[in-house]
């Protein structure tokens, strides 16, 4: 496990006198994924406290899914109201856009990281870790459930 260096403008380090820094932080897995690319797209968001969310996207990118992925992370951790949060998935492109540590160069994706980004100053105690594949399995299962799901329903409705 990689952990990647704050965000200047965010920060994400929570001071010792903090009363969340003594409680152990919600950890969400997130994994963006796509048949084709572009191809039918879903992302998938777990934690091992029993949170969970996943959504087909249609058609688009897998760069577009793990995006997605990404903001539908914060906002489960934005909606549970942890003082602490550990974001974790497998897709360096994103985690490094989103630290600052790689430029986003793809304009069509800006606008998810500069959401990902106002969310974000919302969580003070925000880390976004990366980490092996093996260890995204449940997000990446939760996605790839969902992009099962939609096929059947396309094959049903060519069948009728």
């Amino acid at each position: 496990m990689r952990e990647l260096q704050a965000h200047p403008v965010l920060g994400g380090q929570l001071s010792p006198g903090d009363p969340a820094a003594g409680s152990p932080p919600l950890v969400l897995y997130f994994d963006g994924a796509s048949r084709g690319n572009p191809g039918p797209a879903a992302y998938g968001v777990w934690s091992p406290t029993g949170l969970k969310d996943a959504k087909a996207l249609g058609v688009t990118t897998n760069n577009v899914a793990e995006w997605r992925g990404f903001l539908a992370a914060l906002d489960l951790a934005l909606a549970s109201g942890a003082g602490r949060v550990e974001i974790r998935a497998d897709s360096q492109l994103v985690l490094r856009q989103f630290s600052g540590e790689y430029r986003m160069k793809a304009p069509h994706l800006a606008p998810y990281l500069d959401e990902a980004r106002k969310k974000a100053r919302r969580l003070p105690g925000l880390t976004v870790l990366h980490v092996s594949r093996e260890k995204n399995r449940e997000a990446d299962a939760l996605a790839n459930r969902v992009l099962d799901r939609a096929e059947r329903v396309r094959e049903g409705r060519r069948q009728t």
